[in-house]
């Protein structure tokens, strides 16, 4: 057995050898078409390396009573836009597990929401989108949203998953993203929020035309 820092030692392989020690080596996301029918069980580390592979995911967009919006700030241990605010959680859902089962567990483990504190829990959304971050990896999602409303507001964060906390005026933030770009939101949020708002208007303008 080699010693660490022997001379001669492969280096390169070390590297490598590290990167799949990452918690998500150990972790399968579900590969998906554009249509969102699952394919197969991929690598969720080899998911989001390289050019990707496209899979399954979801955002779930928590608001008060007040229609304020919570921003969960990413911990800085993220592999992927680390420090970045989300609105609110996002992960994968695993095999045979739905939307909404995967955004409950994640709603408990991130944030201490229980689902006693929501009864509203639905799928709004869903779309494909694909973004790279600097050079350590990509995003290649089919992106469901869900949406709740908290009719108790007490929070439990996870601090190895949540840096910070916000309440933000949901219609304030969509209208006029310029005021709160020292956030640097995460790129599905903002699409999620963007397509939420154009749906909304669409609705009212069909509406007013009736």
């Amino acid at each position: 057995m080699s010693t660490p820092g022997a001379p001669g030692e492969n280096h390169e392989h070390d590297d490598t050898e590290h990167e799949h020690e990452h918690k998500n080596a150990r972790q399968d996301v579900i590969a998906v078409d554009e249509t969102d029918t699952a394919l197969e069980l991929v690598n969720r580390l080899e998911a989001h390396t390289g050019d990707g592979i496209r899979h399954r995911a979801f955002t779930s967009l928590v608001f008060d009573q007040d229609d304020n919006v919570l921003l969960a700030q990413r911990a800085p241990e993220k592999r992927l836009w680390g420090t970045y605010w989300d609105g609110t959680v996002a992960s994968h859902p695993v095999e045979g597990q739905s939307q909404e089962e995967a955004t409950r567990q994640r709603l408990e483990e991130e944030l201490g929401i229980t689902p006693d504190q929501y009864d509203d829990l639905r799928v709004t959304d869903r779309f494909e989108y694909k973004r790279y971050f600097e050079n350590a990896g990509v995003e290649h999602e089919v992106c469901a949203v869900l949406k709740l409303t908290l009719t108790d507001s007490d929070l439990d964060p996870n601090e190895e998953e949540v840096a910070g906390l916000l309440w933000v005026p949901y219609e304030r933030l969509a209208e006029h993203p310029e005021w709160y770009r020292q956030l640097r939101l995460c790129p599905w949020f903002e699409i999620a929020m963007r397509r939420d708002v154009q749906t909304d208007a669409a609705a009212q303008t069909a509406s007013e035309l009736e």
